[in-house]
């Protein structure tokens, strides 16, 4: 399997970290619907609906993306990121700020996060760590599970039912145990992703707030049906939404590894 050369400009450890999320999964067995058997009924219904019967249970993807992203006003950007649901991702993009170019970074592995932005790809804009910056990706990456939907089957999350259309799945990151809600429609599709996520929208003072993305249109690659254009921020469902977005984007490409 041909391994997805990480993007120019990464640092050390952000370079290492895509080397390790996108490492194929060994010995992947075939998708069996029964597997899904045990799964509260909504989540039941994704899952049958996300993966194809006999589709190998790849569990890290490489995604390509494109869209609109808020950097105090809306930018166009391109990005590719290496995803591993429980264990980590790394996001790398690029906007476009009039004749400018400013170059994004986001990581989260092995407990420790991290944001940039550099213009030019050379001059510090946003440069962030420690413990809230680490606990705020650790909610993304939680919220990121149904972009590789074979991680619905790990033991390591915990499954509830809410009502017919919503399913909580509990994952351990980071020490902590991060709630995701998942709202499905009746033939399966996934129409959100919502969660409580540390962060500081707006420039406010770090606490947990609504967060999460909906599924306006779905793709699939590789035998994986998965949110392919999606608008993503705080407070989803609230009338603060308009302010809280923070991306827009649509898939070009998922190469599930």
């Amino acid at each position: 399997m041909t391994v997805v050369l990480a993007p120019p400009r990464l640092t050390e450890q952000a370079r290492q970290d895509w080397d390790l999320l996108q490492r194929p999964t060994r010995r992947p067995p075939a998708f069996d619907p029964d597997l899904a058997g045990l799964l509260p009924e909504p989540a039941r219904r994704w899952l049958l609906h996300a993966i194809e019967p006999g589709t190998p249970l790849l569990r890290a993807v490489v995604l390509s993306m494109r869209g609109t992203i808020r950097l105090g006003e809306w930018h166009r950007f391109h990005a590719n990121e290496a995803l591993l649901p429980l264990e980590g991702y790394v996001w790398a993009g690029t906007a476009s700020l009039g004749m400018t170019s400013v170059r994004g970074l986001d990581r989260y592995r092995a407990g420790a996060g991290e944001t940039r932005w550099r213009m030019f790809g050379a001059f510090p804009m946003v440069t962030g760590g420690g413990p809230d910056v680490t606990r705020g990706a650790a909610g993304r990456l939680a919220c990121e599970l149904v972009l590789a939907p074979a991680a619905a089957l790990d033991p390591r999350v915990r499954w509830k039912a809410l009502d017919e259309r919503h399913a909580v799945a509990a994952m351990p990151i980071g020490g902590e145990d991060h709630e995701v809600t998942l709202a499905v429609a009746p033939d399966g599709r996934l129409d959100s992703v919502t969660t409580t996520r540390w962060g500081a929208p707006g420039g406010t003072a770090y606490h947990e707030h609504a967060f999460g993305m909906e599924c306006v249109e779905e793709g699939t690659f590789d035998g994986f049906t998965i949110p392919a254009r999606v608008r993503g921020g705080w407070w989803p469902g609230t009338e603060r939404w308009r302010d809280g977005e923070s991306i827009h984007f649509a898939l070009d490409d998922a190469l599930f590894r």
